[in-house]
């Protein structure tokens, strides 16, 4: 990553400088265009050199020329922050219009950002030891700004949305933010002092990854992105982005890890759907041409048995052919779910209550040969705001949910319907306490084909076409589900405001 940050630099030296100085000048601060320039340049020249060595010592004499250059100008750490801010957006303005090029424009930022931040770190070491030396002879007013100081990072640490944490050289936590807190759910109180694999899942590959880290950061003394799995207070594992870095003591050995940890959870539940969709729609367009070579040799197949049938008047014959007859009609149900799913009935929407729906797709499984032992709970909002859908097709999605709850819990059993609201949204709950599901079988539900039921009970296409549908309707279908515990299906369908 390294490499292809320099080749794009060096490649675009230029546009990035011209597009640097274009924003500083804009924004109207305190230095002349000529300081800009300089500026501008001799940033980029050492970042580029810094890439190149790996030695951020190498950036000294630049920031000595910068500090000086901005005490003369009056500016202050905010101010000379926001200059350096800029570069990363002429950065990422150079990245958007070149496209074509083979790299990931959110890591290359991210490698962008640890430079820069390293740099600037480097500057407010120089200008803090500057300011000591200059309020020597006022105590008072330097013990003022470092408290300033401080207080400006402790803020900045406990207002992150990201968890922030240390951890020391026996690997104890001795620094825990309100980020972390709300990711992990621990409040400071309970996690110092606790040893770090508090967070770390069950298993010997995160332990083996705790203890690669380790001995990585303490090798290299370099922070290193990794995405991996950790564990929350309520024992619930989500995915996330480690950001690890050495914390170095006085004798510049290693006394510990900073850690920053962003939650990747919602990133990759909306990468797993863009995968189903892409999946779905390669499989739909195969689905369309199978339906058609097989519905018409079909069609022709069933009217001649039809008529070997009347003609007939042996008997084991006529048993043949009525069987010959079910398998025709199955084969025929399963064409005309492989129609349905590569294209769905273009039914007009319009704006309705869902709960009509919700009632008549209950009325509907009521009927199952099944349910003689099954109790039906609702718990239903007498009124909803209205959804942007077609009745029909959101009953045949309520459908599918509840006869496959009806398989899952064998005719025994507890079936919870539920609807709620907020602003932008409604909520259809449907729940089971039946057989449950595997991470295995939740990773595959929604594939066409793919089913837990035996031959013949099942096509493997009802969840595929309730999830096209849902789709279409701007919705969502999230599943949670544990072995031996039942699932819980929920339709989130976006409020239509007229």
């Amino acid at each position: 990553m390294k490499k292809l940050l320099s080749e794009l630099i060096k490649k675009h030296f230029v546009a990035i400088t011209e597009n640097w100085k274009a924003q500083l000048i804009k924004t109207g601060n305190k230095l002349t265009e000529t300081q800009i320039y300089t500026f501008v340049e001799n940033s980029l020249d050492t970042i580029l050199d810094v890439m190149e060595t790996g030695d951020y010592s190498s950036a000294d004499q630049y920031l000595i020329d910068i500090y000086t250059l901005f005490s003369n100008s009056n500016l202050n750490l905010l101010e000379i922050s926001q200059l350096f801010n800029n570069g990363r957006f002429a950065l990422l303005n150079c990245i958007e219009n070149n496209k074509a090029e083979n790299s990931d424009p959110v890591i290359l930022l991210g490698y962008f950002d640890e430079l820069i931040e390293k740099i600037y770190a480097r500057y407010g070491m120089l200008h803090q030891e500057t300011k000591m030396k200059e309020l020597e002879g006022d105590r008072d007013r330097l013990a003022s700004k470092l408290e300033l100081n401080n207080q400006y990072l402790k803020n900045i640490l406990h207002t992150s949305d990201q968890a922030i944490m240390m951890v020391d050289g026996k690997e104890i936590f001795i620094s825990w933010n309100k980020g972390a807190e709300k990711i992990f759910g621990y409040s400071e109180s309970e996690v110092i002092g606790k040893p770090s694999s508090l967070l770390l899942p069950e298993g010997e590959k995160y332990v083996d990854e705790l203890y690669r880290i380790q001995n990585e950061v303490k090798r290299n003394g370099q922070s290193l992105i990794l995405e991996t799995e950790r564990k929350t207070k309520s024992g619930d594992i989500i995915n996330v982005r480690l950001s690890v870095s050495s914390l170095p003591n006085k004798n510049n050995e290693y006394a510990g890890r900073s850690i920053i940890i962003k939650d990747h959870t919602e990133f990759r539940r909306l990468q797993a759907q863009i995968d189903q969709s892409e999946k779905l729609a390669v499989i739909g367009q195969i689905a369309a041409g199978v339906a058609h070579e097989i519905g018409n040799p079909l069609t022709s197949i069933s009217s001649l048995v039809q008529i070997l049938q009347r003609k007939s008047q042996d008997s084991f014959m006529n048993e043949q052919f009525v069987n010959i007859k079910e398998n025709i009609d199955r084969i025929t149900k399963i064409v005309r779910e492989l129609v349905d799913f590569s294209r769905p009935p273009s039914y007009e929407t319009s704006d309705q209550d869902v709960t009509d729906v919700i009632k008549t797709a209950l009325g509907i499984v009521k009927y199952d040969k099944r349910v003689r032992k099954v109790n039906f709970e609702t718990d239903l909002k007498k009124t909803l705001p209205n959804v942007n859908i077609a009745a029909d097709q959101l009953l045949q999605v309520f459908v599918n949910i509840l006869i496959n709850a009806l398989d899952a819990i064998n005719g025994n059993g507890v079936i919870i319907v539920k609807s709620n609201y907020d602003s932008k949204n409604i909520y259809i709950e449907l729940c089971d306490d039946g057989c449950g599901m595997d991470e295995t079988t939740l990773e595959k539900i929604f594939d066409p084909f793919f089913t837990t039921k035996e031959v013949g009970k099942g096509t493997g296409l009802g969840l595929s076409v309730s999830y096209g549908i849902i789709k279409r309707f701007n919705g969502e279908i999230k599943v949670k589900s544990k072995l031996n515990e039942g699932s819980t299906f929920t339709i989130v369908l976006p409020i239509h405001n007229n």
